[in-house]
Parts: C-alpha cells; sequence; structure tokens
C-alpha cells in the first residue's frame, strides 16, 4: 500500500519536462484516489453490500501496483537503465530499486488474498480450501509493505534543502505507520479466525475492518502529502534535490553528453586493486649483513 517516495533529481524532475512533470502528477494522483477506494472498500464492509467493498479494495490495489512500477521505471529512467551506476551509489540499489519491487510483491500477495476471499464469498465450497492461504498472503503482504516503508525511511541526504527533507519525513512516517497496523491488524485477524470455522466475508473480522480504515486514512494523508511533495520538487520552485553520489551523478553526465563510455566494471576493480595496493603494508629490504651471516 506503500510507494516510493523521493528526492532524487534522477528522478527526472529536471530539465526534461512538461511530460515527465505530468506523469509525476499523474503518479500522485492516482495514489491518491487509490487510498480513497481502500477507504471505501473497508467502510463497505459495513454495509449491505460488502462483496462491492472487496472489488474496491482489489481495484485499490492494482493501481497501486501501477505506481510502484512507474516509481521503479522512472527512476531507472532517471539513470539510462544504466545498473552498474548502482554500484557506486547503494541508496540506488537499496531504496530506489528496491523499495517498488518489495511493494509491488506485496500488493500482489495482497491482491491474491483478497481476492481468494471474495472468490469463497462468491462462489462458495470450491473454494474453502483457500481460506486459510488467503489470510497468510495478507501476512505476507502486510510484512513486505513493513519493509519496504522501513527502507523507504531509511534514505541518506547530503545536498538536498531542509525543506525537501521535511517533506520526505511528512510521506514516511504515515506510510510507516500504516503499513505498522495493517501489519498488526493482519496477524490478529489470521488468530482470531484460528479458534472458528468462518468462511467468505466472515474471514474478516471487526478489528480488522476498522484497523483497514485507519491505516487507509494514514496512507490518504500521506498520498496528500506526496502530492505536495511533487508540486514542491518542480524545477520552477527551485528547491536543491538529492543527487547521486559517489561520482555515480558525474558519471551519468559525462555518459549522457558522450565524453565517456560507460566501463564502470573495470575502473570500480581498478579503484580496488589500487586500494589493496595501498593498504598492503609495505616490504622491508633484507640488510645485507644478515644475508651473509644466513648464509654461513
Amino acid at each position: 500500500m506503500v510507494k516510493l517516495a523521493t528526492a532524487r533529481e534522477s528522478r527526472m524532475y529536471g530539465p526534461r519536462l512538461a511530460r515527465t512533470n505530468r506523469s509525476e502528477y499523474i503518479n500522485a494522483g492516482i495514489y491518491l484516489f487509490a487510498t480513497v477506494l481502500l477507504i471505501s472498500g473497508f467502510a463497505a464492509q459495513f454495509s449491505y453490500e460488502p462483496k462491492s467493498g472487496l472489488i474496491l479494495l482489489l481495484i485499490a490495489l492494482a493501481l497501486i501496483a501501477f505506481v510502484n512500477l512507474h516509481d521503479l521505471i522512472a527512476h531507472l529512467a532517471g539513470i539510462d537503465f544504466r545498473f552498474p551506476l548502482m554500484d557506486f551509489d547503494l541508496q540506488l540499489a537499496l531504496v530506489e530499486f528496491t523499495v517498488p519491487v518489495v511493494q509491488i510483491l506485496g500488493t500482489v500477495l495482497s491482491f491474491l488474498g483478497f481476492l481468494f476471499i471474495f472468490l469463497q464469498a462468491e462462489r462458495g465450497y470450491g473454494y474453502f480450501s483457500v481460506e486459510k492461504h488467503a489470510l497468510n498472503m495478507l501476512i505476507a503482504g502486510a510484512a513486505l509493505w513493513l519493509l519496504g516503508s522501513i527502507h523507504n525511511s531509511c534514505q541518506i541526504y547530503e545536498r538536498a534543502d531542509g525543506h525537501v527533507q521535511i517533506l520526505q519525513q511528512s510521506v514516511h512516517i504515515p506510510f510507516l505507520m500504516g503499513s505498522s497496523l495493517f501489519l498488526v491488524g493482519a496477524i490478529l485477524n489470521s488468530r482470531e479466525q484460528a479458534g472458528y470455522i468462518h468462511h467468505g466475508l466472515h474471514l474478516l473480522d471487526a478489528v480488522f475492518i476498522w484497523l483497514g480504515i485507519v491505516w487507509s486514512l494514514l496512507f490518504f494523508i500521506g498520498g496528500i502529502n506526496n502530492v505536495t511533495k511533487v508540486f514542491k520538487m518542480q524545477p520552477a520552485n527551485g528547491l536543491r534535490l538529492e543527487k547521486l553520489r559517489g561520482g555515480a551523478q558525474e558519471r551519468l553526465i559525462q555518459v549522457q553528453d558522450g565524453q565517456v563510455p560507460l566501463i564502470i566494471d573495470q575502473e570500480s576493480r581498478r579503484w580496488k586493486e589500487t586500494r589493496e595496493e595501498s593498504t598492503s603494508p609495505p616490504v622491508v629490504p633484507t640488510p645485507y649483513k644478515d644475508v651473509l651471516v644466513g648464509q654461513a
């Protein structure tokens, strides 16, 4: 349910840009709309048509998976899909690449969990064997979202403005709190169902639904803050964003300008060899007198 929130300049906020800026607004808007569907889906579980609520949840999860896929492609496109640059800036691999992948996997598992519950409620006995798997998928999906939220919060800033960092935290904190509540709700729901025989919509107890409304509201707050962050990070606002570190930004600019080939593997290997040579202890020559004594 979380999405990647980053302050990287390489995420094409820079000079390219009317089409890219428009896609960023669309991305943030779709996520915000998906959180509204989440709130509506959980609230509909208390109505006379709870199955319609499950359909809203499935649509919301599909939209969130699409948003995370866009986040992944946007960052890879920002570095021209040059994966060797991740060797120079580990945050590029551990956050900008890992978070969307983890969130997509968690979204898929949660989607399958709610889909199995919906099929059991819709078609009955033929799907009773998957109810335990559905509850376990909800727990696994929530755990992956929490892991992605933790990764999302572990971003390091060296050059970004303080205003940018405040905007980042206003997005990270609701995402982290919402993911934690979702995991707690999924675990409590599974333990509650362990002592009873429930099927279909009864697999979602009231505690899970109320917690679902709460963490959906937290994601909605994070989504609003994310829209504000995307607007403030546009080039016209003049904020200083985070560049690639470890020399990756300079190499990317040089490659894009056609100045040097991107032969990073050889250069990084050569740099490691040079470092090993510099750290190895110097060889002390044996005095001539010791050599003569040894021969005698």
